[in-house]
């Protein structure tokens, strides 16, 4: 089972995947894909991770990977666990910055659907507003609009989340 959560800053979208986690009754794998190591000096993004640290249960394991996702999925997966990755978009701009963006996401695509278990990505919705400023932020919009649409046709559900309200885009098949 594949779930795919996306929606914009503070939307809620990980609130409902950690919910959805919770509810399911199976271990869990929590995936940062925060790159620590950049982010030394940004306080407020490591408030935001502290943040989500506080609301996980104690018993999540926590792996962070911010670049080989699709190695470590397949070698997390498993029948009765549950991985969820958060998020997708921060681990979008990690490639982007280390030129691995094709390589990676491709790699990612190809091995979602061969998973055991129970999967749950998390992503940012960033192209719903206006087109950005600058070739590096067109291309982020660019690379995130076109990964969220193929993760979505692989993905088994879907979900928008709009102000802490979850819209159901595909159902369970």
């Amino acid at each position: 089972m594949i779930e795919f959560i996306l929606g914009g800053a503070r939307s809620g979208k990980s609130a409902l995947a950690e919910q959805k986690a919770l509810a399911s009754g199976l271990p869990v794998t929590y995936i940062a894909t925060a790159d620590a190591a950049d982010l030394a000096d940004d306080k407020e993004m490591l408030a935001r991770i502290a943040h989500h640290r506080a609301q996980r249960p104690a018993e999540w394991l926590l792996v962070e990977e911010p670049l080989y996702l699709a190695t470590l999925l397949k070698t997390l997966a498993a029948p009765e666990r549950l991985l969820l990755v958060d998020c997708l978009t921060l681990w979008l701009s990690n490639l982007l910055h280390r030129d691995e963006t094709t390589r990676e996401t491709q790699a990612l695509l190809d091995v979602l659907p061969t998973l055991p278990g129970h999967i749950i990505l998390v992503s940012n919705e960033v192209g719903l507003g206006i087109v950005p400023l600058g070739e590096l932020t067109r291309r982020y919009v660019d690379e995130a609009g076109r990964l969220h649409q193929q993760i979505a046709a692989i993905a088994d559900c879907v979900t928008f989340v709009a102000a802490g309200i979850p819209l159901q885009l595909k159902p369970r098949t």
